[in-house]
């Protein structure tokens, strides 16, 4: 019995090593998302499925979003079923038809991410039992099996950290002495209690779609603190692969009166030490999760600021502004622009009125924090804009990060905000291009 079960054993462990180093050696993976809520945008920011085409032979993985879950059944739904079922455009099914024509493609359909903003306080009531578990798990299995995709991508919802002032060293100090007394704010009382919920959601999950070899993801969202939520060591073997949403550390939302760098690669002089990609990537491999099974996440859109006359001319952040800037033409959302938004005001050389109307781009040569365009304000304390934003040049970089750090890939959030109609240069998808080609 005892030479049986030391010979199990050793079978089991060898077949755990072989499947690793497999994984390790598996090609990098570009994760495309289709954010559905581009198809009912209007004019040139409308993003129909078939546009995703000159996309996908780049993609090795396309992620629809977003799925919900409905606050009193706790089963995940569509937040948009005249948009995505089959009573109205049948999104679902003609998602993952795409399968038919990009036959390697694994489509999954991911629930939360940030999409769904009425009562995000369900997520963590659904981690607290195992009944509201169970009624998420079966849901989401039904929905998997009856459109045809590839597996699920839990984005889920959790606390955001507040955002943080940028202090001087003695602004610092002074920080960490009144902490003594104040402590810190507390966002999530019972966070343990979710972690635990968390994991056995993760693990109960994958069991149920096992049979069905369905893929499981996980997005880690911007600006929630990984150490409350995520027990990397019980969850990481459920899971086929991690994506580091690495962006938005700074937003025009979170952040009204002072912009910086929204996704700087590492660590910024007299800032937040956790602020930037290095840093995350950093914290998920020193806690146990191998490094090929990160993904991580670069957007391709700008957050802008409004600048004023108190903002410094030299444009460099951190940068004092109020608020986010005007919509943009296409996306129609302050603080927010598309990559071709952005192309389009930058300043071309050759014309000098242009300079009064469009933006100076300035670029990283060091290649460490990232790319960001203003104009000043008018004396009118008009026009003022700050944005910060992915060119080709910083995407490309942080493939190479990637490839250096031997992560497992690259996740493109998303494909309708990249210049997918070739506005800009005449090339469609230019943001990944660049990542896929540094890979």
């Amino acid at each position: 019995m005892a030479n049986f079960l030391a010979f199990w054993l050793a079978l089991s462990s060898a077949a755990f090593i072989t499947g690793s180093l497999a994984d390790n050696m598996m090609p990098p993976k570009v994760v495309c998302y289709y954010d559905s809520r581009s198809y009912i945008r209007e004019t040139q920011a409308k993003m129909l499925p078939s546009d995703l085409d000159p996309a996908l032979p780049y993609c090795t993985h396309l992620i629809y979003g977003y799925a919900g879950i409905d606050a009193a059944t706790h089963k995940m739904v569509s937040l948009n079923t005249g948009l995505d079922l089959d009573q109205g455009h049948a999104n679902y099914r003609v998602i993952t038809q795409l399968k038919r024509k990009f036959p390697a493609l694994k489509i999954l359909l991911s629930v939360g991410g940030d999409a769904d903003t009425e009562g995000t306080e369900k997520y963590l009531t659904l981690l607290e039992t195992p009944e509201a578990r169970v009624a998420f798990i079966n849901s989401a299995v039904v929905i998997l099996k009856n459109y045809g995709f590839d597996g699920i991508d839990l984005a889920w919802e959790f606390p955001k950290v507040k955002p943080k002032k940028i202090r001087g060293s003695l602004g610092s100090f002074w920080h960490g002495f009144k902490k003594v007394f104040t402590g810190d704010s507390i966002l999530d009382e019972k966070a343990e209690e979710h972690k635990l919920g968390f994991t056995k959601l993760v693990q109960e999950l994958k069991n149920a779609i096992r049979p069905d070899n369905f893929l499981m993801t996980a997005s880690v969202l911007p600006s929630v603190n990984s150490t409350h939520y995520f027990d990397t060591h019980s969850i990481m073997n459920y899971l086929d692969f991690i994506i580091l949403d690495a962006y938005d550390y700074y937003t025009p939302e979170r952040n009204p009166k002072q912009a910086d760098y929204p996704a700087p690669l590492y660590e910024l002089h007299e800032r937040n030490p956790e602020l930037n990609v290095d840093s995350i990537v950093t914290w998920w491999v020193r806690n146990a999760v191998p490094s090929y099974k990160l993904v991580l996440g670069i957007p391709t859109y700008a957050r802008t600021w409004k600048m004023t006359s108190d903002s410094e001319g030299a444009g460099v952040p951190p940068i004092t502004v109020d608020g986010p800037a005007p919509e943009g033409p296409y996306t129609k959302q302050a603080g927010l622009l598309s990559f071709p938004e952005v192309c389009s005001k930058l300043t071309n050389p050759n014309n000098q009125k242009g300079l009064h109307t469009h933006l100076r781009k300035v670029t990283d040569p060091s290649k460490r924090f990232g790319t960001y365009a203003f104009r000043v304000a008018d004396d009118n304390d008009e026009g003022g804009i700050w944005v910060g934003y992915e060119d080709a040049d910083t995407t490309g970089n942080k493939a190479a990060y990637v490839k250096a750090k031997g992560l497992g890939g690259i996740a493109i959030n998303d494909l309708s905000l990249d210049d997918f109609r070739g506005l800009c240069s005449g090339d469609k998808f230019p943001l990944l291009r660049a990542a896929k080609y540094r890979l």
